[in-house]
């Protein structure tokens, strides 16, 4: 009897466990956070609505996967324990897959790449940092990424650096530059880029996308970008979709489309459309 009551309890628990597997197939709504305050990836409009790449991009994504989506924002650092937490499905906010980030969630294919670099104003004594635009590998060259910072280092000590909290940029920071320079910390890149402008901090470091798109706006003449790129290895593969650990059929899903994006060239149309070149992963 107890070997019966055993049998018939697995049987079950399989049974339960198929089941849950089927259920997990049949996404037909997705919801999704973004940060809304990250140009020209997302931001939020006048009237409250958000546009941007993402906007753009989740919307081409979904259409694709034949799946009901909704996007709504929340700041930046909540963002994976929410997802976590169950109140949304999948995270479209200019986030790279990192190692230290796939330990918690799990990311699709990356659909952007475009590298972390500075913006100071145009009378700094940093204005002229040397190898600006010059891209330095994480990933293929950590040596001579490791060599460029100690290049820099001069120039940025005892130097104020403004960076979002939670960032990719604030990891990079803490490893490369922590012992060189003050670090302040921002809840959104909209604020460093406020505090530089009124003089209260040196230089920020985000997205070689962002800060383009920032110094170009109106009000913003007085920014530059500058210095040199990072990219790969502790700051990710590229902007990827984040979902939880669990919800694999979903990243099928979102690897799908995304590379069908890819291949059709519906990336390199928003990127010509956002950042003015391409931020197609390759």
């Amino acid at each position: 009897m107890k070997i019966a009551k055993f049998l018939a309890a697995a049987l079950l628990g399989l049974s339960m466990a198929g089941a849950a597997h089927a259920d997990e197939k049949k996404w037909t709504k997705i919801n999704i956070a973004t940060e809304g305050a990250f140009r020209p990836w997302n931001y939020t409009n006048a009237d409250g609505s958000l546009g941007g790449f993402e906007v753009d991009l989740y919307k081409d994504l979904c259409a694709r996967m034949k799946v009901e989506c909704t996007m709504t924002a929340q700041p930046f650092d909540s963002l994976i324990p929410a997802l976590n937490a169950g109140k949304f499905d999948a995270i479209i906010a200019g986030m790279s897959a990192t190692p230290k980030r796939e330990q918690v969630i799990s990311f699709s294919v990356p659909y952007g790449t475009t590298g972390q670099t500075f913006a100071t104003l145009k009378d700094s004594d940093l204005a002229k940092m040397p190898d600006k635009g010059e891209v330095f590998s994480l990933a293929t060259n950590e040596a001579g990424a490791a060599a460029e910072v100690e290049k820099l280092k001069p120039l940025l000590k005892g130097k104020v650096i403004g960076v979002q909290t939670a960032s990719i940029a604030e990891t990079w920071l803490n490893k490369y530059l922590k012992d060189t320079v003050e670090i302040r910390e921002y809840k959104t890149t909209e604020e460093h880029d406020l505090d530089l402008l009124a003089g209260r901090i040196d230089l920020t470091i985000a997205s070689m996308a962002y800060l383009s798109t920032a110094a170009a706006k109106p009000g913003n003449e007085d920014m530059v970008v500058v210095g040199p790129r990072f990219q790969g290895g502790m700051l990710g593969r590229g902007s990827s979709v984040g979902m939880r650990k669990g919800d694999t059929e979903l990243k099928a899903m979102f690897d799908k489309a995304i590379g069908e994006a890819q291949a059709d060239g519906t990336i390199k149309k928003l990127s010509a459309k956002y950042f003015g070149f391409d931020v197609t992963p390759r």
